[in-house]
């Protein structure tokens, strides 16, 4: 693991980000383009997390903090680079952020339908609390 690395995304990462999430990420978002990618590395630019081996981005999370809960999404290993720690080293360097920033607790979420998901987010020791339910609203057309 020692040639992983694990660093923040600038504005030249973002096209690379947007076509990796195509391969290696389930399901899609309404912010999944350029511009709402750009807005999360200028509003807080240490929040998308990458993970890199031998140059090439294998590896991926958003780790937001809004001054009151640390959030955490896109977890995303390419699938001919899964089950090598990546995961669970882009996890540990979201956490470390979070309690550098204040965080007190991380949320993540999960698709019901990715059990794979769901058994990584446990193995990491995140559970599930079933009495939430998401509310969403898009602000757009």
């Amino acid at each position: 693991m020692n040639d992983l690395r694990i660093r923040a995304a600038g504005l030249e990462d973002l096209d690379a980000v947007l076509a990796f999430w195509k391969v290696a990420a389930e399901g899609t978002s309404i912010s999944d383009d350029r511009e709402g990618v750009e807005r999360l590395v200028a509003r807080d630019p240490g929040a998308l997390v990458l993970a890199e081996r031998d140059g090439e981005l294998v590896g991926t999370v958003i780790a937001g903090f809004d001054g009151w809960r640390c959030h955490l999404y896109r977890l995303a290993v390419h699938p001919d680079h899964r089950r090598r720690g990546i995961g669970s080293a882009l996890l540990t360097a979201a956490e470390e952020r979070f309690v550098r920033l204040g965080g007190r607790r991380g949320d993540a979420m999960v698709l019901r339908r990715n059990e794979r998901a769901q058994h990584a987010w446990r193995a990491a020791g995140y559970a599930p609390e079933e009495q939430w339910r998401r509310w969403v609203k898009p602000l757009t057309d």
